[in-house]
């Protein structure tokens, strides 16, 4: 017989009674309110990734801008985003579970609009690194707040598809911004300006958008019970801050878990993405253009990949889809970095991807199912970003190693000594997939959770002693479909 923590991988059954329901019937029922909530959180997602890669798009024409000779000087500038996204997550999330996940998410995204427009107008490279950290603290609270918004409003049977599509929202994004600078930068007389000034518009009307959608039903039954109960904000406000500390100190191993398997993920993700365009027109000695083709095909194999995952996820588990998808992004990682033509390394690209985003697919929803009950926004936030600040030196790392480790390429027909960015980020990547399979099989699980029914952190009614797990387990079938009824009868 395997052992327990390998067979503890499957779901247990009751973990998957909520199942039975067809995929189909599930999202007829689904309202166009909870539709737009969605869409609205998967846009703001979307424009987080548009925003980010325009500088990992723009590191050539970047050194050629501020006169720096080695692309490592440029990636500083992806560094210091990552660092500061941490601040952010930890503001905005508050912010989401004490107010609502609505105007937060809207004023996030007006900021990061108005710190990537400021980018797009700076001259000196030091305005570009200031305006990029403060972009970061900006950044940082989107994916909390996006996935809460999207997450928490669906059936519990379509969330697993939710987390997939809404983590592609990020693929999504960076193949926008690759278009973008694929057809629009090129024409523009301003060049890389083009692609900060366009991004900024898109944040802008991701706002706009979420601010015309309503307030997470959730919240809004909440706060309709604190004023029957004559709740000031002040007490609301202190409660939160009680089971802000109750959290911390009943949860804080799960706290440290997360935040060492996000550092894994974001390795995982930045490492095989941030620097790719700079590594096919260095190390392979493509031009602008096929670069960035490939990193749209790359980009296409992120989407299907998270889609599906997420999809998988929902009947045979989290933690075992997570595995299976980074075995497979392992497995191609060959093909992503020894070919040198175009549809051999585009190929790699897409297959690659595949696995990586496929793994991240399942990483929205496995957060808010482990999450404390009252923290969906705080919670998957922080420890998501503070992963992504851990692991914000990928770009340097590969780029400095790649600064060392040099191989030779014929450019223009001749020979020609580049740097060797391929045997760095094989390495690299291959080290993070071994560590997050291992975190991956000894972590937690709480497959199914209708952590919906949690009261907020604010409320009189919240207990962060409620186990995030699946709440449904043990009860019968009888009491499941009288459930059902009922939430039927509230939406119609």
């Amino acid at each position: 017989m395997a052992p327990y923590f390998i067979r503890n991988l499957i779901p247990r059954r009751e973990a998957r009674s909520d199942n039975r329901r067809p995929l189909l019937e599930v999202l007829r029922t689904i309202t166009w309110i909870q539709w737009a909530q969605f869409v609205s959180g998967w846009l703001a997602w979307s424009c987080d990734a548009i925003d980010f890669f325009s500088v990992s798009l723009s590191v050539t024409r970047l050194q050629q801008q501020f006169h720096k000779a080695e692309a490592s000087t440029i990636t500083q500038a992806i560094t210091l985003t990552l660092l500061f996204r941490s601040v952010g997550a930890v503001i905005f999330g508050v912010l989401s579970d004490r107010f609502g996940r609505k105007w937060p998410l809207v004023i996030n995204l007006l900021l990061c609009a108005v710190f990537e427009l400021g980018a797009g107008f700076t001259t000196s490279f030091r305005a570009f690194l200031a305006l990029r950290s403060l972009f970061g603290i900006a950044m940082g609270g989107v994916w909390g707040l996006a996935s809460a918004t999207a997450l928490e409003n669906l059936p519990v049977e379509a969330r697993g598809l939710g987390s997939g599509v809404l983590q592609q929202g990020y693929a999504f994004g960076y193949l926008i911004a690759a278009v973008m600078n694929l057809r629009l930068v090129p024409h523009s007389r301003h060049t890389w300006r083009t692609l900060f000034w366009a991004s900024a518009a898109i944040s802008a009307f991701a706002a706009f958008i979420r601010a015309l959608v309503p307030e997470s039903e959730v919240f809004l039954r909440a706060k309709a019970l604190e004023r029957e109960k004559g709740s000031t904000t002040g007490k609301k406000t202190r409660r939160f801050i009680q089971q802000a500390n109750a959290m911390l100190k009943k949860h804080w191993l799960l706290c440290i878990y997360a935040v060492l398997l996000m550092t894994g993920f974001n390795f995982f993700s930045h490492g095989s993405q941030d620097l790719y365009p700079t590594y096919l027109q260095t190390t392979k000695g493509f031009d602008s253009y096929h670069s960035t083709v490939a990193t749209i095909i790359g980009n296409c194999g992120a989407i299907a990949g998270g889609s599906i995952a997420g999809f998988v996820s929902q009947y045979i588990g989290r933690r075992l889809t997570i595995i299976i998808f980074v075995v497979l992004a392992g497995a191609f990682i060959p093909l992503w970095i020894l070919p040198n033509t175009f549809g051999g390394l585009s190929a790699g690209a897409f297959w690659l991807q595949f696995g990586v985003q496929g793994a991240w697919g399942v990483i929205p929803i496995q957060l808010a199912e482990m999450s404390p009950p009252g923290f969906r926004a705080t919670f998957p936030g922080v420890t998501y970003q503070l992963g992504n600040m851990i692991s914000s030196a990928s770009a340097q790392i590969e780029a400095t190693g790649g600064d060392h480790l040099k191989t030779t390429i014929i450019k223009n027909g001749k020979k020609t000594i580049v740097p060797d960015y391929a045997r760095v980020q094989g390495i690299l990547i291959g080290t993070v997939a071994a560590y997050i399979i291992f975190l991956t099989i000894i972590g937690p699980e709480n497959h199914g959770a209708n952590f919906e029914r949690h009261s907020p952190a604010f409320s009189e009614n919240a207990n962060v002693s409620d186990r995030p797990a699946h709440d449904l387990r043990g009860i019968d079938d009888e009491k499941l479909s009288e459930t059902r009824s009922e939430e039927m009868k509230e939406k119609a």
